[in-house]
């Protein structure tokens, strides 16, 4: 197993409605966004490409991809919630398959 990473800036959503919305009608994003539950996504109507990780129930990262718009990602079905973010930014962070991450509030 690798590392716990840190992300320093996270957008957990409140409520349901705003976990569906997720980054659409956005620009961008500076930092994560947090989507629990969750085991698949998509980026259908979305204005630019992100960087996906699923993570298991203890933040285990076990698949990462990275998808342009209008593309539906691959069922992970261990997943208890995916991480998003601009695609380039797991790289620059040095997240990858095998690290743990650690939703704080």
């Amino acid at each position: 197993m690798r590392d716990l990473v840190s992300i320093a800036a996270a957008e957990v959503p409140a409520t349901r409605g705003a976990r569906r919305k997720g980054l659409l009608g956005r620009d961008g994003i500076e930092g994560a966004f947090v989507i629990k539950p969750c085991r698949q996504v998509h980026t259908v109507g979305m204005k630019f490409a992100i960087d996906v990780a699923f993570c298991d129930r203890t933040g285990l990262v076990v698949h990462s991809a990275t998808l342009k718009p209008g593309r539906l990602s691959r069922l992970v079905m261990r997943s208890s919630l995916a991480i998003e973010a601009e695609a380039g930014s797991f790289k620059s962070w040095g997240l990858a398959i095998g690290d743990v991450i650690e939703v704080r509030s």
